[in-house]
């Protein structure tokens, strides 16, 4: 069975990521292109650096071609980003990822991108689905499509983000930066916009590794030991890691202190609004920090909350005119550039906020602590048997049934999953994987043991 998550199809190469069932995506989405009449536009295809990915994008390509569709290849791997910005850029209709992400090196996928360089809503996903299980074919093409590759895919992409760029302010501070990019396909894009502001980069892990190292692709305060050691023992004045794909940013701080999401997109949006003067509201999913509220209140703004899935957030951000939205889980995108994730901008935003506030990133998430408290998200995830899927679907969702947690409960909301929103600002939440066999529990509290304690209530509960 092929299934699109929030992030796209994923699977174990060999098992279910196969080129037959490659090319079912891809005849999928052919069906799809001839049943909305968008076939005169042609589809941006790239690829990640995992081992199947480039043939993969092969396979795609030909599928669409065979049906008559235009693509434009890329000539080398490509974050997920770019590709969102070529199809907003180009005013397609589609584009492709061939990407896993952040997932184990043994995992590769198809992430789909809708007009605007969106990931791609429900609607179309659940269709894609169903053309597959019907195997439902568009009609023979007359003519083959064409098959054109681009020379220079980095161009707008970059020359868009230093446009954005406080550049001077950045050459300015002289950052002396070590960046991780985890053997991913961020590599090439965020070195040239930080050399092109003059930052002093040395890198580490930037070579191609279908294995990654032994480890995931994921920017967690777990996988970065090496950056942060060296962080602290060459005296870098910054970390910058990003995930396999370039969707998702973590960054160490000179002391070696990781500086999670949550920390990143507060900061951000504060910078943006108090020192470059940027009115609005912020958007998170409903497993994002609560001190974005805050934050937005003391702007006399409002945080709007949304389902998990970055879809949901650029479309929020499009309705209110938001300035930044993001999530917990690494990814973050700001008005004006492209309507997903993207670590390469978020990245030298914050590289930029610390060239003008002259402040190390510990030093000014002390600054939202004193002003808000501590606010420690905690997460974990729980494994469960297939037949057991049912029962805990039936425990939280249907019967709406709650541990006896050791705070008091304000009320519960189940729009994604269960959370649970507590009286002193406190909360829990817990929802399926889209493509694990894992419960995801994240609880955000005054301290790791209150939110691991919260963690642990919900993980009894549903043992």
């Amino acid at each position: 069975m092929i299934r699109f998550g929030t992030g796209g199809w994923r699977a174990v190469m060999g098992d279910d990521f196969t080129k037959y069932n490659v090319k079912k995506v891809a005849t999928a989405l052919c069906a799809l292109i001839a049943e909305e009449g968008k076939a005169e536009r042609p589809v941006v295809v790239g690829y990640d650096r995992r081992f199947l990915s480039a043939p993969a994008a092969g396979w795609f390509s030909d599928v669409l071609n065979s049906y008559g569709i235009d693509v434009i290849a890329m000539n080398r791997s490509v974050p997920t980003p770019l590709v969102m910005f070529l199809v907003k850029d180009m005013k397609l209709h589609f584009g492709i990822e061939i990407t896993a992400s952040h997932n184990p090196s043994e995992y590769d996928g198809i992430k789909v991108i809708v007009d605007e360089g969106r990931d791609a809503p429900v609607e179309v996903t659940d269709r894609l689905e169903a053309l597959i299980e019907a195997g439902t074919l568009p009609p023979p093409a007359v003519k083959p499509g064409s098959l054109n590759r681009l020379k220079t895919p980095f161009n707008g992409f970059l020359d868009s983000i230093l446009g954005k760029l406080d550049l001077q302010a950045i050459r300015d501070a002289g950052i002396r930066i070590l960046f991780d990019s985890m053997h991913g396909s961020a590599t090439f894009p965020l070195i040239t916009v930080l050399a092109t502001a003059r930052c002093t980069v040395d890198t580490i892990n930037t070579n191609k590794d279908a294995f990654f190292g032994g480890a995931n692709p994921a920017p967690a305060a777990e996988l970065l030991g090496q950056l942060r050691n060296r962080v602290v023992s060459e005296k870098y004045d910054l970390g910058i890691a990003v995930d396999g794909d370039g969707d998702r940013v973590g960054i160490i701080d000179p002391s070696g202190e990781y500086l999670s999401a949550n920390q990143i997109l507060v900061m951000l949006y504060g910078y943006l609004h108090e020192y470059k003067g940027w009115k609005g509201p912020v958007v998170r999913n409903l497993a994002t920090t609560h001190m974005l509220d805050h934050l937005a209140e003391s702007f006399g703004e409002k945080c709007y909350e949304v389902p998990v899935g970055f879809k949901y957030v650029s479309a929020k951000m499009d309705e209110v005119d938001a300035v930044l939205g993001g999530e917990s889980s690494g990814g973050l995108t700001v008005r004006g550039h492209i309507n997903g994730k993207d670590s390469i901008y978020a990245a030298s935003l914050f590289v930029e906020m610390l060239a003008v506030t002259g402040k190390t990133p510990c030093a000014l998430w002390k600054e939202y602590t004193d002003r808000f408290g501590p606010h420690v998200m905690r997460e974990s995830n729980l494994g469960f048997r297939p037949e057991d899927r049912t029962r805990i679907e039936e425990l939280l969702m249907k019967y709406r049934k709650l541990p006896d947690f050791p705070k008091e409960v304000s009320r519960a909301g189940y729009s994604d999953g269960c959370k649970v929103y507590f009286r002193d600002g406190s909360f829990v939440i817990c929802r399926f994987s889209g493509t694990e066999p894992l419960l995801r529990i994240f609880a955000e509290a005054e301290s790791a043991e209150a939110a691991d304690l919260l963690i642990a209530c919900m993980k009894d509960f549903c043992l």
